[in-house]
């Protein structure tokens, strides 16, 4: 073998070891390149997920940001209405408090007002043609009594006193007829009695033979001659709706001229 083909030889093994020495140290480098490259791209993958979940949960959040905002104001809204309506109650309350402090002034005034009535309504009575007598007699009388009753109201106790006060003016408006008993002379005596409002009152015997007057001014019972006992007896009978209304003579007292 000559020098030159020895030395070709030499230099081409040198050659392939020296390539063969570059491609194994490249190859370490490049797996490594690729690892990291797949590592990285699994954290980037991580990363891209949670991005993700946290945008989600953004949107989430800004779903429930906005309901709350909506239901905030939807609350202001309420509030304010309620407001206007706790505004509108305490006026109402201020006003009724005024009210019953003037209920209170008034029930003050309105109270010995009442007993003057009932006191006034009595003497009027004592002063009044005896109509029904015991029956107005015996109202003043539980007039009195309801004024000390606690469990009536002050109204209920001034609707009845004017209640009374009613009764007394519808007596000088009828024309009625009922039984009672007269004392003449010490003896009591069961007779039908009459009255035309307050203009005539009279009084007649069930046996029809006997009537008398009540003279307001004296204040007693006045007999009345037998011309009167036929024109009573029909007055009665027209009174209980037992005739038909027609004109009859009654003792009706003159009115005194004045001087």
């Amino acid at each position: 073998m000559s020098r030159v083909l020895k030395k070709s030889l030499i230099a081409s093994a040198l050659a392939g070891a020296f390539a063969f020495a570059t491609v194994s140290a490249t190859a370490e480098p490049l797996s490594d390149v690729q690892a990291e490259s797949v590592r990285i791209h699994k954290e980037a993958a991580k990363s891209q997920d949670k991005i993700d979940s946290l945008f989600e949960q953004s949107q989430d959040l800004l779903v429930e940001y906005r309901e709350v905002v909506d239901q905030t104001e939807n609350l202001k809204v309420y509030n304010d209405h309620l407001q206007r309506l706790v505004n509108d109650q305490n006026a109402v309350l201020s006003s009724l408090q005024m009210q019953i402090d003037g209920i209170e002034e008034t029930r003050q005034g309105v109270v010995p007002l009442m007993y003057r009535m009932i006191d006034t309504l009595e003497q009027f009575i004592a002063l009044d043609v005896p109509i029904l007598l015991k029956d107005r007699t015996e109202r003043v009388e539980r007039l009195r009594d309801l004024m000390g009753r606690s469990d009536v109201t002050t109204s209920e106790k001034y609707r009845q006193v004017l209640e009374a006060y009613q009764i007394e003016n519808d007596y000088g408006n009828k024309i009625a007829s009922y039984q009672g008993e007269l004392e003449l002379d010490g003896s009591v005596v069961t007779v039908d009695l009459f009255h035309l409002g307050r203009v005539v009152f009279v009084a007649q015997s069930l046996d029809q033979k006997n009537a008398w007057v009540w003279d307001n001014d004296a204040r007693a019972w006045q007999v009345l001659g037998d011309e009167y006992l036929n024109p009573i007896t029909q007055a009665i009978r027209m009174a209980r709706k037992q005739a038909a209304v027609d004109l009859i003579k009654l003792p009706v007292k003159a009115a005194e001229s004045g001087k």
